[in-house]
């Protein structure tokens, strides 16, 4: 079988097809939440634009509860499963393409979730529909499991499974290729940071915030004080600072108050140092001369700058780790909400080798004596061996599809993967490309989108014959 003759045969279908999904902006959007979409509107329009396309090309599906659902083929005791995602991150800022027009240009969708996961999901989607319309023979069920919540809390998956029987084994089309068996250990953590009594000093902090998610490097950071006399100082050593560190940023002066702004460069939280922490930066600003802030704002922005500036693998935390499967721990220091008279909260995101212990990471944390800690989660690391059929399988059709040796790697990131007793990370990034996940104008190469559905045609066929 010529796998990808089949698939470019269906090119402009698989095309259109993408460029549609990512048109719906499904996004978590709390304002929007009804018993029959618990995570907004938006997801809700995807994961019904999706079913009902199963539903007219004769799948079976399955919803459950506007949480997840599943589209299915095929018979028999065994379930192989592919856990895709269809809830994508807030497009952010700087796009140079609309976020949710799925444009194309140079060969490349661009789209926010065009990688992440909506793009890859569409290939599975087609890579299951080849299979069915080839007839091709299958002794298993083969299960599309369609998360709404995996950028956030995992919810959907939870869900699933108190319902839904776990695959047999399977993969999530959430990472690159060729094959991921290894992903860190992840946890988010919120302190509320214990800090001095407000005083009267005249350069009070009023406010300060930044970052929308765990798992992102905040692109943004706002912060606003009281009026200082020396504003033409102080706008001196900003510009200074800005040029320093190579970002964007104003002062702006109203209303007896100054308020700052910077503007970072995004990235996904399993690597820190591929972004600009302008919450971090503009923390860093702060807490140095010329600025004279209050006792409790100057606390809040030390403590960030003295324990996240530079150090993205723990150390100052006292958590830094590393092991030869999957490498250091690293912190992104995520979330910043500050205001005089209320809160004082610090939330970041740890990824830690998969030989760490989860538990023993919060214990140091919690040592630490800065706050309270108020928010906590882990989820712990996943790994699959080597030797395991579901890998030789997977390998054998990379290899033979590619003509390229496979490499098993390790990673930062949490994919669907983890949700699996038995199960990999497989694609779609290819070797040598950009990684723009969680980016802005992130894109997919539409000879990439069509050599994936390919690849993922054969392995579905493999795993399930």
């Amino acid at each position: 079988m010529n796998w990808q003759n089949e698939v470019l045969k269906r090119k402009e279908e698989v095309i259109n097809d993408t460029q549609s999904f990512l048109r719906i902006k499904s996004v978590l959007d709390e304002s929007t939440i009804t018993k029959e979409a618990p995570f907004g509107e938006g997801i809700n329009e995807a994961l019904q634009y999706l079913l009902q396309k199963a539903e007219q090309d004769g799948f079976r599906t399955k919803n459950l509860d506007g949480y997840a659902a599943h589209i299915e083929m095929g018979e028999g005791d065994e379930i192989v499963g592919i856990l895709c995602h269809i809830d994508v991150v807030p497009e952010g800022d700087g796009w140079t393409k609309p976020p949710f027009g799925a444009e194309i240009e140079d060969g490349k969708i661009y789209a926010r979730g065009a990688i992440d996961d909506k793009g890859p999901t569409m290939a599975i989607y087609h890579a299951m529909k080849l299979v069915k319309d080839l007839g091709l023979p299958l002794t298993k069920k083969v299960r599309m499991i369609i998360g709404t919540d995996e950028e956030s809390d995992w919810r959907c998956v939870d869900h699933y499974f108190k319902h839904e029987e776990m695959p047999t084994l399977g993969f999530a089309p959430d990472a690159d290729f060729p094959i991921i068996n290894a992903e860190k250990g992840i946890i988010d953590a919120k302190i509320n940071l214990d800090l001095p009594s407000l005083s009267d000093k005249e350069c009070q902090l009023l406010s300060f915030e930044s970052g929308r998610r765990f798992n992102m490097v905040p692109d943004y950071a706002k912060a606003t004080v009281q009026l200082v006399e020396q504003t033409n100082k102080l706008k001196e050593a900003f510009d200074d600072f800005l040029q320093s560190e190579a970002v964007q940023g104003k002062m702006d002066m109203a209303n007896s108050t100054i308020t700052f702004t910077i503007e970072g460069v995004s990235a996904h939280a399993m690597e820190p140092n591929n972004g600009k922490n302008a919450g971090v930066l503009l923390a860093t600003f702060l807490s140095s001369p010329p600025v004279m802030l209050d006792a409790r704002g100057s606390t809040y922005v030390k403590w960030i700058s003295e324990m996240f500036y530079g150090d993205t693998r723990g150390n100052r935390l006292g958590i830094a780790c590393s092991d030869e499967i999957s490498g250091e721990l690293t912190v992104n220091a995520a979330m910043f909400r500050y205001e005089a008279d209320g809160e004082s909260e610090v939330g970041f995101n740890i990824r830690y080798p998969v030989t760490a212990v989860g538990e023993e990471i919060e214990q140091k944390l919690r040592s630490l004596g800065d706050g309270e800690i108020i928010h906590f989660t882990n989820s712990n690391p996943h790994y699959v061996e080597e030797n395991h059929p579901l890998i030789e399988t997977l390998s054998r059709v990379y290899e033979e599809q590619t003509g390229e040796r496979t490499k098993l790697i390790s990673i930062g990131g949490g994919t669907y993967a983890r949700a699996l007793k038995a199960g990999v990370a497989f694609g779609p990034l290819f070797p040598g490309r950009e990684d723009v996940v969680h980016q802005k104008d992130e894109y997919m190469m539409i000879e990439d989108l069509l050599k994936a559905t390919s690849i993922y045609t054969q392995a579905i066929y493999e795993l399930a014959k």
